[in-house]
């Protein structure tokens, strides 16, 4: 089989084309097709299907998009209840790729509406698990309480992940390669492996998922310890739903000003050392310059969805990148503009006296904007306060501030965004950022 997989890391996000006798399917695509209209030319295809997995909580699809410009049928579990054209694909469904068959299995628990795809060819067998089985784990069943055309208590997605584990994959040879839609990094889990594919067999020997357990065994492991929910994720649940906007289209309507100044929500995507040299009042420092950077997350973690906000970049040349990375989480309808900024009437950021902060610790209030589940591994300071970085827009104001203000994460970029946020809130307070200095205190 001819099958390609295509990554995107900043959202450790897996998507995937098979293609057989001049035929393609996509599946799970990301927001921008052109990769996959590239790989389709190369091997002189023509797109045809579109299946997605479930509706996604952490990226928008371009599977609309790749209708409209290719008129290929889109795929999906009836119970999703689409918006966008579609044909239903569950439980005994089946659709041919050239040679290539493939079929639909209902695998709920992360999401009501989750299935796998089976694509056989010969004695091959290759498995498109969406976010049910992951490399070493499986997804995480919290995301669907509250969006979504069907709703679930997480309980119940975590009996029913039980369900499909022990009982859907069963007929399936060892064999079958998994491909899973996300691998480590990924919020739709909690302990990803790195590896980008493994074998049924292996994992029915390694994941705990497959280990023999009482179900209530299995539904308290998968239902402890979950990392945070982005703000963003109902979102783009609701957004897969109805089908996004074509991209060039969405991001061509933001406008772009030069050497301008704005109020409101801003948030700048500079490097943290030009922000902090001089930034307009209000930003806040989500870094997005380069793709080691999560930006996204941060993005739809701290920006709520339909909050209106501009968006700081330091050229002209960083605007459609920076806009196509918006566009990813489905955040460029509520952006009002791109700019970039004069040298005047700028904020600088006062720089930590480190020696007197390593010193002196008990004058400052040091404020952990970690997740709660790394603070309760390790502490880096004893009398730190924690304040997740998702929650510190809401929750800025109990914040001591008798006096100055140390912000610090685990290696620097979420401080950034947090210490801007502290210091657009705590008004007269100093808020400095130990940034990359965490590393001496580990």
């Amino acid at each position: 089989m001819n099958i390609k997989q295509f990554e995107y890391k900043p959202l450790a996000h897996y998507s995937y084309a098979i293609v057989s006798n001049g035929e393609m399917a996509v599946i799970d695509p990301e927001r921008d097709p052109k990769a996959y209209y590239d790989f389709a030319e190369k091997n002189n295809a023509k797109i045809v299907a579109v299946i997605e997995t479930h509706p996604h909580a952490d990226f928008v699809s371009s599977h609309l998009q790749i209708h409209k410009e290719t008129g290929a049928t889109i795929y999906n579990s009836v119970k999703l209840g689409a918006d966008y054209p579609h044909n239903p694909f569950d439980d005994g469904d089946s659709i041919t790729i050239g040679d290539i068959l493939l079929e639909a299995i209902n695998t709920p628990g992360h999401s009501p509406d989750s299935i796998t795809i089976v694509a056989t060819q010969a004695d091959e067998t290759a498995l498109f698990t969406g976010d049910t089985l992951f490399i070493g784990d499986v997804g995480r069943p919290d995301l669907r309480e509250n969006v979504g055309n069907m709703k679930a208590k997480r309980e119940e997605l975590a009996e029913m992940m039980y369900q499909s584990i022990t009982t859907k994959f069963n007929h399936l040879p060892d064999n079958a390669i998994v491909y899973p839609a996300h691998g480590a990094g990924s919020l739709c889990g909690k302990n990803l492996s790195e590896a980008n594919s493994s074998t049924l067999g292996n994992e029915r020997l390694g994941n705990w998922a497959f280990k023999s357990q009482t179900k209530e065994a299995f539904m308290n492991t998968i239902l402890d310890g979950q990392p945070f929910i982005p703000s963003y994720f109902g979102f783009d649940v609701d957004t897969n739903k109805a089908g996004a906007e074509t991209l060039k289209v969405s991001i061509d309507s933001v406008p772009f000003k030069k050497d301008e100044t704005a109020t409101g929500l801003i948030v700048d995507i500079r490097d943290e050392a030009d922000f902090k040299k001089g930034h307009l009042p209000g930003s806040i420092n989500i870094m997005g310059v380069s793709e080691t950077e999560k930006f996204e997350t941060w993005l739809g973690a701290i920006v709520q969805p339909k909050e209106p906000f501009t968006l700081v970049v330091a050229s002209e040349d960083q605007k459609d990148y920076i806009l196509n990375r918006v566009a990813k989480i489905g955040y460029e309808k509520q952006l009002t503009q791109v700019i970039t900024i004069s040298e005047e009437n700028l904020v600088e950021t006062e720089k930590l006296d480190l020696v007197d902060f390593k010193e002196n610790p008990e004058n400052y209030t040091i404020i952990d904007i970690r997740n709660t589940s790394e603070v309760n591994e390790e502490r880096f300071f004893d009398t730190a306060k924690s304040y997740p970085l998702n929650e510190l827009r809401e929750n800025a104001n109990n914040i001591p501030t008798n006096k100055p203000v140390v912000v610090h994460c685990a290696g620097g970029y979420r401080s950034a965004a947090g210490s801007s946020i502290l210091e657009n809130i705590l008004k007269n307070t100093t808020v400095f950022d130990l940034s990359e200095d965490i590393n001496n205190f580990k």
